[in-house]
């Protein structure tokens, strides 16, 4: 097949074994770096994207999708007719009443400052299912008049309680001259739930909506419905529809604003150890420059007959901007072959170096999540590859255009 002269020539020099020893040690430690940069930023880049899918899987678990917030508590009729209207929306999969205060729980000697979130039980199934969570009891504990809640493992930890105690919920209130004036009413535990998030396990306490009416009827807080979709990505596009339908006087707001700090927190860090790794890349894109520089001082009198034959200047800084790349592109496929490999066996890897070793990544007793998740995303290969091979196309600039300037006299004076 033919080939250009100085794509010909590029990648003999590639494959030559008359370089110097040293040169040729420089070319496999950036071919070697430029390898291990980018697998190790696919790498990298998969976990962080495997604990954003985590994250996002706990924070729904117990958080609706969306809300819909009256301004004051709304009537029941009211409720009841924008519960239906907001379930024929498309998209739209459940729909359920909540209440959510601000508490206090005490089990003497401890007190802790809560979230008090009265549910209706049959109808927050569709929302958010609590019943494969809970650790202890069962969600039909959540009867009208029983008074009983339902609490973080964390709080019942903190508390000191178990299924059948009873605690006190205390929810500050102020009377009509502006006084304080407490609520106080004993609850029953009457379940355990572990989500494995923090927000929820050390802040949460559920309980039956009617019994949180009845107790706090004029508690300042947050009521009205929570939604479930088909697609939780897609949430944006459901939410229009479910702002015409409510109209005045509600507010909206879904799962992606509520949490927005997390997953903005996740996208600085996944930023930060992007740029981070690149400087691997980067590192081993200018060794590159430096063998360059070296092949070149080293083939002056190959570049000198080449000049005399009639080479054009440009032919070749073609030549060794090819043997550059193939230098950089060849550490880039291998990078990226390997990263797609070990990010797609993670689950497979970190188990055996945890035997081998004898340590944990993340112990049990400290970290929610035991496992490293791991989630491949194409475009991330992608754009990692694009610009590593970018930087490896950068440092041919300057060894090649030494090259091309190289005078034929000076380089065969003495030949």
């Amino acid at each position: 097949m033919f080939q250009p002269l100085p794509v010909f020539i590029g990648l003999r020099y590639v494959r030559s074994r008359q370089h110097k020893f040293f040169v040729s040690l420089i070319t496999w430690v950036s071919l070697g770096g430029v390898c291990l940069g980018v697998a190790a930023l696919i790498v990298i880049l998969s976990v962080m994207n495997g604990f954003e899918g985590e994250l996002r899987e706990r924070l729904l678990l117990l958080s609706a999708q969306a809300r819909v917030v009256d301004a004051g508590p709304p009537a029941a009729d009211g409720e009841r007719a924008l519960r239906e209207r907001l379930q024929q929306l498309p998209g739209v999969v459940g729909v359920s009443p909540y209440i959510e205060l601000t508490a206090l729980a005490v089990h003497l000697p401890e007190m802790l400052p809560v979230v008090l979130r009265g549910i209706d039980p049959q109808l927050e199934r569709k929302v958010a299912d609590v019943q494969p969570l809970l650790v202890a009891g069962d969600l039909g504990a959540l009867r009208p008049g029983a008074d009983a809640v339902i609490l973080g493992r964390d709080i019942a930890d903190q508390l000191g309680v178990q299924l059948g105690d009873r605690i006190t919920l205390l929810v500050p209130m102020a009377s009509p001259s502006g006084m304080p004036e407490p609520r106080l009413r004993q609850f029953t535990v009457g379940g355990v739930f572990q989500a494995g998030l923090e927000d929820h396990d050390n802040t949460l306490v559920l309980a039956q909506i009617d019994d949180v009416r009845a107790f706090a009827p004029e508690a300042l807080g947050a009521s009205g419905l929570r939604l479930r979709f088909t697609d939780p990505l897609q949430v944006a596009r459901f939410m229009p529809a479910v702002r015409a339908a409510v109209g005045r006087g509600y507010t909206t707001s879904d799962w992606t604003q509520d949490n927005a700090s997390y997953f903005r927190a996740i996208g600085i860090e996944k930023t930060m150890m992007a740029l981070i790794l690149m400087l691997i890349v980067a590192v081993a894109a200018f060794n590159i420059v430096a063998m360059l520089v070296m092949v070149v001082n080293d083939k002056r009198t190959d570049i000198a007959i080449l000049r005399t034959f009639g080479t054009a200047p440009r032919s070749i800084m073609q030549t060794f901007v090819t043997q550059g790349l193939a230098i950089g592109w060849l550490g880039v496929a291998a990078g990226a072959a390997l990263g797609v490999l070990v990010a797609r066996n993670v689950g497979r890897i970190v188990p055996a170096l945890e035997r081998w070793f004898h340590f944990q990544f993340f112990d049990s007793q400290v970290y929610y999540i035991t496992d490293i998740p791991s989630d491949l995303h194409l475009h991330d290969v992608a754009w990692t590859s694009g610009v590593a091979l970018l930087l490896t196309l950068a440092s041919t600039i300057y060894p090649a255009l030494r090259a091309a300037r190289t005078p034929p006299a000076d380089a065969l004076r003495y030949e």
